[in-house]
């Protein structure tokens, strides 16, 4: 079994150094490579970031498949062995499958960082919810929680969804072009729940005249 996960993730490397090299993305720009990382949990932050950077310039052309075998291939030694041993069993496997490269390093942080912090944070993050806040009060204070929480792009963005009022984002979600980003979801929910409330102040307004006698002037 060694010997085969061994050999799927060296054709996975090349395979994602062959597609990078097609690549006009970044091709020009030098990059530099992460250091090899062995599960020391206080260099998972410094090899996370530049395989980040590595994977934006050179290899954006790369399927997630591709850009995870490249990642495997600098992790080795210590206890990441065994960690990626297990990884590459599953994929191969079949076990798991990653939608994005994005949840892949998630999930190596939240094994190797092994912080109290980052634990209490996303406990916090996934119990939030928007309640009677406005939006603009929830959205600060998920961006609070979810500050070192180790949730970032579509893991975060779907704890976002979770936490809001359930009318807001269903109208969110079934608009024509759906927010993409943490970012966009954000604004438009902000402006969503502002125009919301505002929509109720003045029916409530409306309601208050109606029943003091203050309509409109009979012609």
């Amino acid at each position: 079994m060694q010997a085969q996960i061994q050999a799927l993730l060296a054709a996975g490397a090349r395979g994602a150094e062959r597609e990078a090299a097609g690549s006009n993305m970044g091709s020009h720009t030098e990059v530099a490579k992460p250091a090899i990382f062995n599960g020391e949990a206080g260099k998972v932050g410094g090899f996370v970031n530049p395989c980040k950077l590595y994977l934006r310039m050179k290899m954006r052309g790369a399927t997630v498949e591709e850009q995870v075998f490249w990642i495997l291939s600098h992790v080795q030694g210590g206890s990441a062995d065994i960690w990626k041993e297990n990884v590459m069993e599953e994929l191969e496997l079949g076990e798991v499958k990653y939608e994005s490269v994005e949840e892949f390093l998630i999930g190596l942080k939240r094994e190797f960082r092994g912080g109290e912090e980052e634990l209490v944070k996303a406990a916090e993050l996934r119990k939030l919810e928007q309640g009677e806040r406005t939006m603009e009060e929830f959205v600060q204070e998920f961006k609070r929680t979810a500050r070192g929480s180790g949730y970032e792009g579509r893991p975060l963005i779907e704890e976002f969804k979770r936490g809001m009022n359930g009318e807001i984002r269903r109208k969110l979600m079934e608009a024509e072009n759906p927010p993409a980003s943490i970012e966009q979801w954000y604004r438009r929910a902000t402006a969503l729940d502002r125009n919301w409330r505002e929509s109720r102040k003045e029916e409530e307004r409306l309601r208050g005249r109606k029943e003091q006698g203050g309509g409109a002037p009979m012609l």
